[in-house]
């Protein structure tokens, strides 16, 4: 007997009849009210707009100060687009197209009702037109559409910041992949009403990918490969615009007892990060830059134009080593950074018993 002679036998037609009905009911019923599915909103900006502000603006790994006023008010951001040449690794030099003269571009931070009034500039000196896309923006092409500016010239546009979070922004003139793979991205942080918890270090870290002409650690001048880009395959894969850009002097700094924040994103173009702290646990994990957080993760996958937050003690001194931990990347593409940890040693926490050799006769 087939199995499906065995089930017409043993179910009655109105049976079934009764389970489609259920099902599709089931199934129609999202979102609604007293399903287990949270409504849909829709946004309206109702807060009234108080006074006006200068958004303070940092470059990679600084984070503007935490937002401290309690109401919405008329933020005016502004952004010069400006082509320079800038280093991507030892000896490797790479004209970048930039966000305010940084890869990754300027950190923006805002308050979750504010009114954002955004200037963006292209400088004179640039060979091509640019414009800006920010996640964030509810509105046609995030800003793109009004915003596309010719070398020396001035768009604005302005936009409510309805849904907290951290957003990426990157440009979107054609050809998209190749203005964000010569470097045009960046982050903004929409915070909620009631603020962040405070945390004693807030970095802003970025990873990307560089398609160049030349193999990996070729000396020179580098411009871009499309058909590497194409391909997916990367030259390098860098935290914060280039190999080194959070090792050595340029390293993250805490001090064992500090709690540290770290705003993440992830340009690509292409490649998910898969990022992790070698001798961390990520306490706190607001996955793909939302307001929900997620505990004692060890990794965290960043999708390509998209984010992260992780928060974490940190509870012994010593070198924190941040990776993209589809490993190849680090050691041989350049996503290797590092958090110095000063302080006093806490032998419950961890402690060295014995190694390799040591004590051998």
């Amino acid at each position: 007997m087939t199995n499906r002679s065995f089930y017409s036998r043993i179910i009655p037609v109105a049976s079934i009849a009764a389970i489609a009905l259920v099902a599709s009911a089931a199934v129609s019923g999202i979102g609604r009210s007293g399903s287990a599915f949270a409504p849909i909103p829709i946004h309206s900006p109702t807060e009234e707009i108080v006074g006006q502000e200068t958004a303070v603006l940092t470059d990679a790994p600084n984070v503007p100060p935490a937002i401290t006023r309690n109401h919405a008010t008329k933020v005016i951001v502004n952004l010069e687009v400006i082509e320079k040449k800038m280093r991507l690794a030892d000896g490797v030099e790479y004209s970048m197209w930039t966000f305010g003269g940084s890869v990754p571009g300027k950190f923006i931070r805002v308050r979750e009702g504010d009114l954002v009034e955004l200037h963006l500039k292209n400088d004179a000196s640039s060979t091509m037109p640019h414009n800006i896309d920010l996640h964030a923006v509810t509105g046609p092409g995030g800003g793109a559409k009004t915003s596309l500016t010719m070398p020396g010239g001035e768009s604005i546009f302005t936009f409510t910041a309805m849904n907290p979070g951290l957003f990426v922004y990157h440009c979107a003139t054609s050809p998209v992949p190749m203005h964000m793979a010569n470097g045009m991205y960046g982050m903004i942080l929409v915070e909620p009403r009631d603020g962040l918890a405070k945390v004693d270090h807030e970095y802003y870290v970025m990873q990307s990918e560089f398609y160049t002409t030349g193999a990996y650690g070729v000396k020179g001048l580098q411009q871009l490969d499309m058909q590497k880009g194409i391909d997916e395959k990367p030259t390098y894969v860098v935290f914060n615009g280039s190999t080194d850009a959070l090792t050595g002097d340029n390293a993250l700094k805490a001090k064992a007892g500090d709690r540290v924040r770290i705003f993440l994103g992830d340009a690509g173009p292409n490649l998910t990060s898969s990022f992790h702290v070698i001798g961390e646990v990520f306490d706190n994990v607001y996955q793909e830059g939302g307001t929900v957080a997620q505990h004692n993760v060890q990794t965290t996958l960043i999708p390509a134009g998209g984010s992260t937050i992780v928060e974490f003690g940190v509870e012994n001194p010593g070198d924190l080593i941040l990776v993209d931990h589809s490993i190849f990347r680090a050691f041989n593409k350049g996503t290797l950074g590092m958090i110095k940890v000063e302080g006093n040693q806490n032998a419950k926490v961890f402690a060295a018993v014995k190694g390799i050799g040591v004590g051998a006769e």
